[in-house]
């Protein structure tokens, strides 16, 4: 069963590196080969986590790519769910 509303990646990327890894995010981003600013708009959730972004964090942290890019759709597909009733949608029949 699905979570209602899941914790952005980025939360759960945060606890890894500082508090599994002991790193600053400047380190962390100096070894993913990102900027600074991008990890911290992750870790902030900001931003979300790019298929580029789960390859570095697989070779990184050793996490899976597609354990990353999981998290993200539930959290992405939880937010969307939460708005569906503002969308206006009618039932597709056959012509």
């Amino acid at each position: 069963m699905a979570m209602k509303k899941p914790m952005h990646p980025g939360a759960i990327l945060r606890e890894a590196i500082t508090e599994g890894l002991g790193m600053t995010i400047t380190a962390a981003a100096e070894g993913l080969g990102v900027s600074r600013k991008q990890l911290s708009e992750l870790l902030n959730e900001r931003a979300g986590i790019s298929p580029e972004m789960a390859i570095r964090l697989e070779k990184g942290v050793g996490s899976t790519a597609d354990h990353w890019m999981r998290l993200q759709m539930a959290f992405d597909l939880a937010r969307a769910r939460s708005a569906a009733r503002k969308l206006k949608v009618k039932k597709l029949e056959p012509a």
